[in-house]
């Protein structure tokens, strides 16, 4: 008798390797869009399921906008949400996990000098948990792949003057563009060396549209961009994000979901490289749920990155899953009573 989905689910399920290793999940999202709900419970059931997840970094999603006011401080909305969100789990005493020790948000750096008003509206909402921007600038020619900014607006003149507000504020910038886009990203960390920018699931480097079928002079690129942004000592990368559609992997078709052992020999190539040109002080593993639940579960995940990080020292392992993530995002000791 052929199995069902559900029994198929149920045979991919993993026991959590290492469980007492200490994680920060740098990555993360909270979201209700398009008939799709993540929200605290959500993250609290994944977190729970065997990991040891101690703190998280909430990151915008364009979710929980303000409906009303100037458009500038909409953004200022999803900031709200994720204090909110963050206070509930810090006063709930079965929460084992820190969620949203970190907030990043977002604002529209085209507004360039006058984006101060806005990071300053997102430090009052959350000073104690605000840390920095991400506006995505992923931009690709084709129609197969979705944009969410013009050509070359890293390079634009008014956008950099957004930029140059971070140092003032102490805050980073959050970096999503695809795997072409990483030369633009070299030239502004050069520019801004002053300001932290943490580039998001490893540069997207892309597998689809134009670039499907082309895995390996996609390798060749992404690589070289990869090892450029690594001379540039402001620059930190996440390790995660493969799991989406844009990869190309087509995990997210399969009944059955990989193994951990399965990603951990897909994504191992791209991480590894990273860690070699960055170190693993400059490094940090990112879930980046819930996009990558739609392919993968939480406990696999973690499994795949800890099968990559066993040819590492154990204070590289402890910089991999936490320190950097820690450091980075400026997230203490929790505090006892």
């Amino acid at each position: 008798m052929a199995a069902t989905a559900d029994e198929h689910l149920k045979l991919a399920e993993e026991v959590p390797l290492d469980p007492a290793l200490e994680i920060c999940d740098a990555h993360h999202h909270l979201w209700e869009r398009a008939g799709e709900r993540y929200f605290l419970d959500d993250l609290l059931q994944d977190t729970g399921s065997g990991h040891n997840i101690v703190s998280t970094v909430a990151i915008e999603c364009r979710a929980m906008y303000r409906k009303d006011g100037p458009d500038e401080l909409k953004p200022v909305g999803e900031t709200v949400f994720l204090e909110s969100v963050a206070a509930r789990a810090a006063v709930d005493s079965t929460a084992k996990t820190r969620v949203a020790a970190a907030i990043v948000g977002h604002a529209d750096l085209r507004l360039g000098d006058a984006v101060a008003a806005v990071l300053e509206a997102h430090l009052a909402t959350s000073p104690g948990r605000f840390r920095g921007i991400r506006h995505s600038t992923t931009w690709d020619a084709g129609d197969a792949i979705r944009s969410d900014a013009p050509a070359g607006l890293l390079s634009d003149t008014v956008f950099r003057r957004g930029i140059s507000c971070f140092e003032r504020f102490g805050l980073s910038f959050d970096a999503w563009l695809y795997h072409p886009q990483l030369c633009e990203l070299v030239d502004l960390a050069g520019a801004f060396p002053a300001v932290t920018i943490i580039l998001n699931h490893v540069g997207g480097p892309l597998g689809v549209g134009p670039y499907a079928g082309k895995r390996d002079d996609v390798f060749q690129a992404w690589s070289k961009g990869i090892a450029a942004l690594a001379e540039r000592p402001n620059v930190v990368v996440k390790l995660g994000g493969l799991g989406s559609e844009r990869s190309g992997f087509g995990w997210h078709q399969r009944t059955l979901r990989p193994t951990s052992s399965e990603l951990a020999e897909v994504v191992s190539p791209y991480f590894e490289f990273c860690i070699e040109k960055f170190s693993p002080y400059r490094c940090m593993f990112e879930s980046n749920f819930p996009v990558e639940k739609r392919a993968n579960s939480y406990v696999a995940v973690w499994n795949a990155f800890k099968r990559i990080a066993r040819r590492y020292s154990g204070d590289e392992r402890r910089a991999l899953f936490h320190d950097t993530a820690a450091q980075v995002y400026r997230i203490g000791p929790m505090r006892t009573l």
